[in-house]
């Protein structure tokens, strides 16, 4: 589990292709001090997937983690098309006891998506991106979003689309405004939506059965009369 609370930018180091799957070797910015919460066998997330560190080599002032990354994720995810040195935000699995400043974060993405505008309003970016249509549903004004790992809350939805704001410390720490023009994000939406969502969809397929009925609905409060 993790918050959207970046911890490090890192570059990828080496790709080693194996079979349809990959070994990622990631060079993370992380002193000495750091390596106490890095240990084999713990999640990091990568751009928002969650992956596991299968080695890792200290230096003085970073550490170079190794990621074995199945097809399944390549294929979902951002990650199948990162080239080496390319940008990544890190945050290690929270801990017990740890502050929640962002929200709830599994690593595991939904869908990718692209960011389609920047707009530079002076101390602040407006971005808009898009999104596969299965996601819209999920998505709502002022909840939250994590793009590639960043807990960001969406300001609106429209058309398949939605937009954030981040400010200069985001964009000091992340590497959301890296590149030009359009770019491909990992994309996953609050896991509370995830369930209301479902819920809802059985409740609808229910009714469809006869089982959830206009009387049942007021006699248990959610439907009133004239």
């Amino acid at each position: 589990m993790f918050t959207g609370i970046i911890e490090s930018v890192g570059r990828l180091k080496q790709r080693t292709t194996q079979g349809q799957d990959a070994r990622l070797v990631v060079r993370a910015l992380w002193t000495v001090g750091d390596l106490p919460g890095v240990a084999m066998g713990d999640s990091v997330a990568v751009n928002g997937v969650c992956l596991t560190v299968v080695g890792f080599a200290p230096a003085e002032n970073h550490v170079d983690l190794s990621f074995d990354v199945s097809h399944e994720t390549l294929d979902k995810s951002s990650l199948g098309a990162l080239n080496e040195a390319g940008v990544v935000n890190l945050e290690r699995a929270l801990r017990v006891g740890d502050r929640m400043g962002g929200h709830w974060v599994t690593g595991h993405v939904d869908a990718v998506g692209q960011r389609v505008e920047v707009l530079d309003r002076g101390q602040s970016w407006d971005i808009s991106y898009r999104m596969p249509e299965v996601l819209e549903p999920e998505l709502v004004a002022k909840g939250s979003i994590c793009i590639d790992g960043v807990s960001l809350t969406v300001n609106r939805v429209w058309d398949q689309h939605f937009s954030v704001t981040i400010i200069p410390h985001t964009v000091k720490h992340t590497q959301l405004l890296e590149g030009q023009g359009i770019k491909t994000v990992n994309l996953e939406t609050d896991i509370v939506g995830k369930y209301l969502r479902r819920f809802v969809d059985l409740g609808l397929q229910n009714a469809d059965k006869g089982s959830l009925t206009l009387d049942k609905l007021m006699d248990s409060g959610f439907a009133g009369g004239d």
